[in-house]
């Protein structure tokens, strides 16, 4: 290990990230051992990675859950930060991340804030703030569940830091557009899968819902035209994966 580097792993999945993955991998460049899973990029994400001296493993995906515990299974140390590449570290968070593992860790893992950016612009509304998400782990203390908004689960203590990360998850709203579709088909299958089923109000009665919920009650008109559309969006997401759960009964019910 470089003496210069701290004794942390970075856990990252990817598909395609060339454009991402420059910023990010310099953001991170502070830890000894960075694992990247890869599944399937056609761009220069690979390459990328392995110049900048990342070990990279190229696995079929498996589920967001399943494909970042693969990634954190991979890694060298027992301390693992999990981030996306379109994800940064700011110096303050590194900074306080050094802190907090340079003493004795008083949890098994670690929550820290997300600052979401839209068209360059911090989004201090509209559900996107403060945002907490375990990031910083103990691997042998839990792991993802859930295929699709996989979540930390430990039996151990979580706390919080004082520090945040930056996240450039869209370009604009086309980008939004296809993860509600690609989102919402997931999860309608999760809910089928599970046994779930559900009404012909339902679709409606969620996506109303979720629209006076991001731009009223979370302030999201604050945000201007994107609070709007992501209002718009999020209730788009929260209708469709109620109505394609619907499309697949009838569609089974059909057969």
């Amino acid at each position: 290990m470089r003496p210069e580097k701290v004794p942390l792993s970075v856990a990252v999945i990817t598909l395609d990230e060339e454009k991402n993955l420059p910023a990010f991998l310099d953001s991170v460049s502070f830890v000894d051992d960075i694992v990247i899973v890869d599944s399937g990029s056609t761009d220069g994400t690979v390459s990328i990675a392995r110049d900048f001296g990342c070990r990279v493993f190229v696995e079929n995906w498996k589920g967001y859950g399943p494909q970042k515990n693969s990634a954190i299974a991979k890694c060298r140390y027992q301390w693992v930060l999990v981030l996306d590449a379109d994800e940064r570290v700011p110096r303050s968070t590194r900074d306080e991340i050094m802190q907090t593992l340079e003493s004795t860790p008083q949890a098994d893992a670690f929550r820290l804030k997300r600052k979401n950016f839209l068209h360059g612009r911090w989004m201090r509304h509209s559900g996107y703030w403060p945002d907490h998400q375990v990031r910083l782990v103990n691997r042998d203390r839990g792991s993802f569940q859930k295929v699709i908004h996989e979540k930390w689960a430990t039996p151990g203590v979580v706390r919080d830091l004082d520090g945040y990360i930056e996240h450039y998850a869209f370009e604009g709203y086309s980008d939004m557009l296809k993860t509600l579709d690609d989102y919402s088909t997931v999860i309608a299958s999760e809910f089928y899968a599970s046994g779930r089923r559900t009404g012909v109000l339902s679709p409606p009665l969620h996506g109303i819902s979720m629209f006076f919920k991001i731009y009223l009650l979370e302030l999201g008109f604050l945000d201007g035209m994107d609070g709007l559309v992501t209002a718009l969006v999020k209730a788009g997401g929260s209708f469709f994966k109620y109505a394609k759960l619907l499309e697949l009964q009838r569609m089974t019910k059909d057969r």
